[in-house]
């Protein structure tokens, strides 16, 4: 086989021995024409970009890949040609519980940090945390990070027992990337300038929550999954 293209936002592209890569050997058919494989990444013919300057995610480098008349020899092809498309498919409902289940790591160390600076903080002579409206903010953040945290675990369950959950899983990664988000900015109104500051962790989680939002599928496509299942267009557990 002969590999021509190049692929954007590739995570871990300058630093990665081996890759997965889907490519078309019959572009006439569209994404049933997608086959899968494996490349190592120092072949002749691979480039890759230099790394991208991010919001967040420092310690993820990503980049672009470039191929250029790559050989990659026929045992390299993974599982059947024109199947790859069903294999990363079935990749993501792997990938989207991982999104989630960072995403509620992400929001518990928000919570984590507000809990402590609520009890720590001193305005009017009492505890920040003993006013009304910071006790409200605290709350919904909580509410919703158990409500994430429990959408994973049932993921996470469906997993072990081998049931397909393509549906379980968009709710559960659509919910917990979005709750990151709202919970990262609970934190930084109850941190206030503190938030703002380098000087605590809450203004990183704040940029790295953003990215859960489109990672591994964006939150508007994750709502498309569910309402077509919901109204019977597309179901999503086949």
């Amino acid at each position: 086989y002969l590999l021509n293209g190049s692929k954007n936002w590739i995570t871990y592209a300058q630093v990665a021995d081996v890759g997965i890569i889907y490519a078309y050997t019959d572009s006439t058919v569209r994404y049933n024409g997608l086959s899968a494989f494996i490349v190592e990444m120092k072949s002749t013919g691979v480039k890759t970009g230099p790394t991208a300057e991010k919001l967040g995610w420092h310690s993820c480098p990503t980049g672009e890949i470039f191929f250029e008349d790559v050989r990659v020899p026929a045992r390299n092809l993974l599982v059947k040609e024109r199947e790859g498309f069903a294999l990363v498919m079935g990749s993501l409902d792997n990938t989207r519980l991982t999104a989630a289940a960072g995403a509620v790591g992400v929001s518990q160390a928000l919570i984590d940090q507000a809990v402590q600076y609520a009890k720590s903080r001193e305005q009017f002579g009492k505890p920040i945390g003993q006013f009304q409206m910071v006790q409200e903010e605290l709350a919904r953040m909580i509410v919703e990070t158990e409500a994430a945290r429990l959408l994973t675990y049932r993921c996470a369950r469906q997993k072990d027992q081998g049931i397909s959950n393509t549906l379980e899983t968009s709710m559960a990664k659509y919910y917990s990337c979005e709750t990151a988000s709202r919970v990262a900015d609970g934190a930084l109104r109850i941190l206030g300038a503190y938030g703002y500051s380098t000087e605590y962790p809450v203004e990183r989680l704040f940029r790295d929550a953003k990215l859960y939002q489109i990672l591994e599928g964006s939150a508007n496509i994750h709502k498309m999954i569910i309402a077509n299942d919901a109204l019977g267009y597309r179901k999503a557990n086949r």
